[in-house]
């Protein structure tokens, strides 16, 4: 195995690193307190092909392989999750489900925009009572010829309130059960579609999550994503996918905390020397740089796996599940590090361990990934 990245990828990490420290940077923390969306930098993000990064050229997109979203998705997390999360979310849920299963005139009409950073999207799977169980769909969409009408809510929606379009699981064939559920595009500003207040959270607060309403939502039959009935199918492939994002936002966060803890441990004395040279603070620094890069490795197998076509359900659970453990483990101790400066928010520890949470939770939380994965090994032994 080759472990070397290429010229291009290195190309590609070190741009997006620039663009981090220049453009996220700055700001970070009072967008954090505010809740503040990055419209500008997000804006940038589309013009430097950072929202549709695996997207064939002629629909708009950058053209790149899925290692060249890792080293990317990392070097934004680093700085900004909440960045990082927008970009995922256009990246791994939209853009690529969108390029893999619609026709030509839905990639035409939808996925260029998106590709190309001209507007952003939005994937609408949760519900109040149906999380990680796509299976149990409320949300319903009544097939009325050459439309349906779409009725119900979704919650915890990222980018739910500064999307364009949204890709909406619904069930349009309860008897069917999941072989009844359907995915469609639909559209902001349609009557009967409304889009609830914005979540007050723990982490990613830059990010926008909102709930959304529809209620007699009239759905164009081209706006089906697939056959009829393929929705269940469509979601679980693109979650599969969507692993690897959020693998990799939480390896962003993970590395970033390391090494400003790193960076602070080589500069604060505690009994006259350096405190990395307590072995107490070593040892740590030691485990966390060992767990970012064995997490490192889980995300960039996927995505190689990935780029071959191959069944990545397993490989992206393991990588999410475990990258966002270290990221919860190495946050926790880059505030431990800093003392009573990791509890000040100047020194940005404090606001990545409440980042890092999430990334236990969504994209299926840890408890699913653990399900996807020992299905897999019963089935494959």
């Amino acid at each position: 195995m080759n472990f070397n990245l290429s010229e291009e990828q290195l190309m590609i990490q070190q741009a997006a690193r620039d663009f981090a420290q220049t453009e996220l940077l700055p700001g970070v923390i009072e967008r954090d307190n505010a809740q503040k969306f990055p419209h500008e930098q997000v804006k940038k993000m589309g013009e430097l092909g950072l929202l549709g990064m695996m997207v064939d050229p002629k629909y708009g997109g950058a053209g790149m392989d899925s290692v060249s979203y890792v080293l990317a998705m990392e070097e934004i997390a680093k700085v900004d999750a909440s960045a990082a999360v927008v970009m995922s979310v256009n990246n791994s849920l939209v853009c690529a489900g969108l390029e893999k299963y619609c026709n030509e005139e839905q990639k035409m009409k939808y996925l260029k925009p998106l590709a190309s950073g001209e507007v952003i999207g939005a994937f609408a799977l949760s519900e109040p009572e149906a999380g990680s169980d796509a299976t149990s769909q409320q949300t319903t969409a009544v097939d009325k010829g050459d439309h349906y009408i779409l009725n119900g809510t979704k919650n915890w929606i990222t980018n739910g309130g500064t999307a364009t379009y949204y890709i909406v699981i619904a069930q349009t064939d309860p008897e069917k059960k999941h072989k009844g559920i359907n995915a469609f595009i639909v559209e902001k500003g349609w009557p009967g579609f409304e889009i609830g207040p914005k979540e007050d959270k723990l982490g990613i607060r830059g990010s926008d999550t909102h709930s959304l309403l529809f209620t007699d939502v009239k759905v164009p039959k081209e706006n089906r994503i697939g056959e009829d009935g393929f929705g269940f199918n469509f979601a679980m492939a693109v979650l599969n996918g969507g692993r690897i994002g959020i693998a990799s936002q939480a390896l962003g966060i993970a590395s970033g905390a390391y090494e400003l803890a790193l960076k602070y441990a080589k500069t604060r004395k505690a009994f006259k020397t350096e405190i990395i040279n307590h072995q107490a603070i070593a040892f740590k620094l030691a485990d966390m740089a060992t767990s970012i890069t064995a997490a490192r490795m889980l995300c960039f197998k996927a995505a190689v796996e990935k780029d071959e076509g191959k069944d990545i359900s397993e490989i992206g659970a393991m990588a999410k599940l475990y990258s966002s453990q270290v990221a919860m483990d190495t946050t926790i101790e880059a505030v431990q590090i800093h003392g009573g400066y990791g509890y000040v928010k100047e020194y940005h520890v404090e606001r990545m361990m409440r980042d890092a949470k999430i990334t236990q939770i969504y994209e299926g939380t840890s408890e699913i990934q653990r399900i996807v994965i020992s299905r897999s090994i019963a089935k494959n032994s």
